[in-house]
C-alpha cells in the first residue's frame, strides 16, 4: 500500500503543479488514499521531494532527482536551472569560522540547499537546510570564505 501510495504521489507531482501538503492530501484522496498530513509529509522526506518555482512563478512539489538518464546538454540546462533556483531563493550569504550560512525567503532553503548539493558537493563537508537558512560545512576558514564569496557572485 506504502510503495502504491508513493507510485501515485510521484505520479501525481508530475501531472499537477500541488503547492501544498493540503494540496497534496485532497488530490492522493481523490486517487481513492485516505491519508494523514503525517503521512504525506513522511512520504514527502522519503520521496525527495522539494519545492520549485514552475513557469508562473508559483511554488510546487518535484522530486530532488530525476531518474532520467542526462546527456552533456541535459547537464547544463539542469545545472542552470539550479543555478536560477539558487539565486531566487537566497538572500544573503555570509561565513564564520569554517560555516557559511545562507539565509533564504521563507520556504526556500531546502530548494537552495539540493541545488548547492548537486552543484557544489565537492566544496564542502556537508550541508543542513531549514525553513529559512542553509548551513554549509566547509573544512577550513579559507575554503568557507572562498564558497561564500562563490556563491556571493552567482547571485550579482
Amino acid at each position: 500500500m506504502k510503495n502504491e501510495r508513493r507510485l501515485k504521489l510521484l505520479e501525481i507531482i508530475n501531472s499537477r503543479s500541488l503547492e501544498t501538503q493540503e494540496d497534496l492530501i485532497n488530490a492522493l484522496r481523490e486517487c481513492g488514499f485516505e491519508v494523514t498530513q503525517s503521512t504525506v509529509s513522511r512520504d514527502i522526506k522519503q520521496l525527495g521531494l522539494v519545492k520549485v518555482l514552475d513557469r508562473n512563478g508559483r511554488y510546487k512539489y518535484a522530486q530532488r532527482f530525476s531518474p532520467k538518464e542526462h546527456t552533456a546538454t541535459d547537464t547544463a540546462v539542469d545545472n542552470d536551472h539550479l543555478l536560477t533556483i539558487f539565486s531566487r531563493s537566497v538572500i544573503s550569504v555570509d561565513y564564520a569560522m569554517n560555516d557559511v550560512v545562507i539565509k533564504c525567503f521563507s520556504g526556500m532553503a531546502q530548494s537552495a540547499c539540493v541545488a548547492l548539493d548537486k552543484l557544489y558537493h565537492d566544496m564542502f563537508l556537508g550541508t543542513l537546510a531549514g525553513d529559512d537558512t542553509v548551513f554549509v560545512i566547509t573544512k577550513d576558514e579559507a575554503s568557507a570564505e572562498e564558497f561564500a564569496e562563490k556563491l556571493k557572485k552567482i547571485m550579482e
